[in-house]
C-alpha cells in the first residue's frame, strides 16, 4: 500500500458563504467513507491564522518559510491506497465534496516510517 497526499490550496475553494456548511458536511462524508474503507491516515486544513516558522538544528527560530517558498495553505488528506488509480478516484470524490480540483501526490516509500 502506498500513501497519497490529496490536497488543494485555499484560493482554489471559491464558494458563497451560504454554501460553506454544505461543503464541510460533504467533505466530512468523504472522510467518513475513507475511514470506513480503512484507507484514511490523516487529514486537516492548515491554520492560516498561525504564521509558519523555520527551526534550525540549533533551535534558532526564524519567522517565515524557506526563501522563495510559497506558504502552504488549504486542505490536506493522506490516504493509504493500493494504486494511483485508487488515489485518483478518491481525489475525484474530494473534488466533488470541496467543489474544487484536488492535487494528488505520492509519498516515496520509506520502510522506517
Amino acid at each position: 500500500m502506498t500513501k497519497f497526499l490529496i490536497s488543494f490550496p485555499s484560493e482554489a475553494m471559491v464558494l458563497a458563504e451560504e454554501d460553506f456548511e454544505a461543503v464541510v458536511e460533504a467533505s466530512h462524508a468523504v472522510i467518513d467513507e475513507a475511514k470506513a474503507a480503512g484507507v484514511y491516515v490523516f487529514g486537516g486544513g492548515i491554520d492560516e491564522d498561525v504564521d509558519p516558522v523555520l527551526v534550525a538544528g540549533d533551535g534558532t527560530v526564524t519567522e517565515g518559510t524557506y526563501p522563495g517558498h510559497r506558504v502552504p495553505n488549504g486542505g490536506y488528506t493522506v490516504l493509504e491506497l493500493p494504486s494511483r488509480e485508487a488515489a485518483l478516484e478518491w481525489a475525484a470524490k474530494m473534488a466533488v465534496a470541496c467543489r474544487c480540483s484536488q492535487e494528488v501526490r505520492q509519498f516515496h516509500y520509506d520502510p522506517a516510517s
